[in-house]
């Protein structure tokens, strides 16, 4: 029977030892704020917000990166070895979705992300005057962010607004929030205001909607037509006086016999 032969490894080392190694070396963990695993983290906009990235399982020095999003975060020298923080001020609706992530420099699979869920309230102020003709149409925009997403109401001279049908038509998505009004009429005049409102808060907006006379229309076909007949008028005497002062031109020059 065949003996199995143990082969050495790098610099002599046996096989046995290398692949001892590379499990020591995958074996180590990392933790973010006392999570192991990819996590979402919660934080409201205003106040700083640290992350702490900490080795777990080490017996040697190991180094540390931080990733904001697929940028590198620059990291002072004693804030890189075994443990490091990160401080995020302030926190911001900017940083809403952004993904952090700590690496260990040596094996860069070793890693733990987490995903920013930046809460903030409706931010909305201001106001807005809006001429347009009568019988035309028009539209309200009132846009504002917020999180959690904020439901919106709207309002005419601070009374709740009644919808009607076929001439009122609200739009609105996560952060776009639309009032759009059909061939204005002269009642539609006032001050519409739109309100946001989350569990963090509020925000709000007035339109001051003017509704205008409507402006008189001329036909282009009748306009067209007078431009034509001023256009020959004009054509036709200046040939007309042409032909005159060619003719006294040409008139016979007569003698009298004294």
């Amino acid at each position: 029977m065949a003996q199995k032969s143990s082969l050495p490894g790098p610099y002599g080392v046996p096989a046995f030892a290398v692949c001892f190694l590379a499990y020591v070396a995958t074996g180590l963990e990392l933790s973010v704020n006392n999570n192991a695993a990819d996590f979402t983290l919660s934080a409201r906009s205003g106040p700083p917000l640290s992350l702490s990235c900490l080795v777990q399982n080490n017996s040697q020095a190991e180094e540390l990166l931080w990733y904001r999003g697929d940028g590198t975060v620059d990291l002072k020298d004693g804030n890189k070895v075994n443990v490091s923080n990160i401080c995020i001020s302030p926190l911001t609706e900017a940083d809403n979705g952004v993904t952090f992530t700590c690496k260990l420099r040596r094996d860069q699979s070793v890693r733990v992300s987490v995903i920013l869920d930046v809460q903030f309230p409706p931010f909305l102020t201001g106001e807005e005057s809006l001429p347009v003709e009568e019988d035309k149409d028009v539209t309200l925009n009132c846009n504002a962010k917020s999180n959690p997403q904020g439901q919106t109401n709207w309002y005419k001279n601070n009374n709740t607004l009644t919808l009607q049908q076929n001439r009122y038509q609200v739009y609105q998505t996560s952060d776009v929030f639309q009032l759009s009004i059909k061939k204005v009429q002269k009642s539609d005049n006032g001050t519409y205001t739109c309100v946001v409102k989350s569990a963090l808060g509020e925000g709000r907006k007035d339109f001051h909607l003017i509704v205008e006379d409507k402006k008189p229309v001329f036909p282009k076909e009748a306009i067209i037509a007078a431009v034509v007949v001023v256009a020959l008028t004009v054509i036709f005497g200046i040939v007309a006086r042409k032909e005159k002062i060619f003719k006294v031109q040409k008139a016979p020059i007569s003698y009298k016999k004294f």
